[in-house]
């Protein structure tokens, strides 16, 4: 008899990659397929949605194929995507033009437009602030640079929504996604009359709100055939990559965090209900656990700066060899602090990057170490923002680059001054999308029981309280460099610019 499994795609912005995973969490198959991005014009970042559906299929084929899964064997499948993107459709539910992503920069004037029209009250009701990239602001581009197109949308969706549709048939936006287009009233989980009205947008653009965990449907006729799956394949809701990766990191209490460190860092925290208020100052989202929210809050160069570091000054060794480094060095780096902003930060594009206390003794290993520390410090002042409103944090779960070193989870065990542990199989947003299969299939009663059988904590690093003292001193001047270096740096930046 065999095993039955479900599929976890996750759909990123360079490559999908499709898990297969059995009922007891095992991943027992995994497909990649890479696609590109369109970038015509500086700072535009587009894809064919088609690449979505081709680089899926092929994958899904190849667990078929070289895999050796059959069709039957397949009972579910449901998707983490990447979120924000915006993608366009006519009355016949045809691509209009390439879908605009997370990371497409050119709305910053449509986000003034929308601060300035509705200023609170749009942070009132979306949770947000709008930011260029997400939906909402590239659609309203659309409508004053792209008037044709913009008249031929009978419905927008995001991409894994798409994704989904042309799996079957079904034109729906499942509600995470939803709540990063920032035009849903994130509190009751509807769309906003008042983003609409403000903006002149037809409420019928709008797609029917789905649940993370709603059976959509089978597997269509037309798919089927095209990816050699069973129509009787059943089609789950998924989830924004995000809400995704949290349920896969089992981020499923209030008093738990993740610590996620890719290119960028991301501090992400469960949330129970839409009472808090951050005011902005970390975005809010409704989470793929239905009824329940999650907030978040990025550092944009937190792995980059190690990456730029490695590239920069380390060449000659591999990342764990640099990384490895830092053992020979001590807490604070012998009075070096690393600031990492080299892109800059959300709420100020223009700010860069520092060392601060360079002197002739200190050696490599310092530099190494400071970076570490410094990427940890720029996720403690996000932590600061939960504190500040009575938060209370027994675990870190941390995953990606900072959870695969010893050292730096210790490190993160100090500075934030909470227990930390890693995953034991970290599958990421992918492990999410299964997780979401198996509760749609019935095979769980809820999130938090597949959540807790499809995944597995590792060893537990607990703070010192020594060096939880001594990296509590480092943090405060950490937090003066920003308000001291931030007027020089654009300074800087100005005249490079000239």
């Amino acid at each position: 008899m065999p095993k039955d499994v479900v599929l976890g795609v996750d759909l990123g912005t360079s490559a999908v990659k499709v898990s297969a995973v059995d009922r007891q969490g095992n991943i027992v198959a995994q497909e990649t397929y890479s696609y590109p991005l369109l970038q015509s014009v500086p700072g535009y970042s587009e894809q064919n949605p088609q690449e979505w559906v081709s680089g899926t299929t092929v994958a899904i084929v190849r667990l078929i194929l070289n895999d050796h899964l059959t069709a039957e064997q397949i009972k579910g499948i449901s998707f983490s995507g990447q979120m924000h993107g915006l993608v366009t459709l006519d009355k016949a539910n045809k691509v209009i033009r390439p879908a605009i992503l997370w990371n497409d920069t050119r709305a910053t004037k449509q986000v003034q437009e929308i601060n300035n029209q509705l200023g609170d009250d749009f942070l009132q009701v979306t949770r947000n602030r709008a930011q260029a990239g997400f939906t909402l602001p590239s659609l309203l581009w659309l409508k004053e640079n792209e008037t044709e197109n913009f008249e031929k949308i009978h419905k927008i969706v995001t991409p894994k929504d798409y994704l989904r549709y042309r799996m079957t048939g079904k034109l729906q936006m499942e509600i995470s996604d939803a709540a990063g287009t920032v035009a849903l009233d994130v509190a009751t989980g509807t769309w906003s009359n008042l983003v609409q009205e403000a903006f002149g947008l037809s409420a019928t653009m709008f797609p029917e709100i789905i649940q993370s965990i709603d059976n959509v449907g089978p597997i269509s006729d037309t798919y089927a055939e095209f990816s050699g799956l069973s129509t009787k394949t059943q089609v789950i809701g998924g989830a924004a990559d995000n809400a995704a990766g949290a349920v896969g990191a089992a981020i499923l209490k209030p008093n738990m965090v993740m610590s996620s460190i890719g290119t960028s860092g991301v501090v992400l925290k469960y949330e129970d209900n839409a009472d808090i208020d951050y005011h902005g100052k970390v975005t809010f989202f409704n989470h793929a656990i239905p009824h329940k929210y999650y907030s978040m809050g990025v550092t944009l160069a937190a792995g980059y700066s190690l990456s730029w570091f490695k590239k920069t000054f380390a060449s000659d060794l591999s990342f764990d060899e640099m990384v490895a480094l830092a053992q020979e060095s001590t807490i604070g780096a012998h009075g070096l602090i690393f600031t990492p902003y080299i892109v800059g930060e959300r709420g100020d594009g223009d700010i860069r990057g520092s060392f601060i206390g360079v002197d002739g003794t200190q050696t490599r290993s310092d530099f190494v170490r400071a970076v570490l520390e410094g990427i940890i410090y720029s996720f403690k002042d996000l932590f600061a923002i939960y504190e500040n409103t009575g938060s209370n944090f027994e675990t870190v779960v941390a995953i990606g680059g900072g959870a695969k070193s010893a050292l730096w989870l210790q490190i993160q065990a100090d500075i934030f001054n909470t227990r930390v542990v890693a995953l034991k199989n970290e599958q990421g947003p992918g492990m999410g999308a299964a997780i979401l299969a198996a509760v749609g299939l019935g095979w769980f009663e809820s999130v938090q029981d597949a959540a807790n059988t499809f995944t597995s904590f590792d060893k537990t690093y607990e703070p010192n309280p020594a060096s939880v003292a001594k990296y509590d001193e480092y943090y405060q001047i950490y937090k003066r460099i920003y308000t001291q270096t931030a007027a020089l740096s654009h300074d800087l930046l100005a005249l490079r610019r000239k």
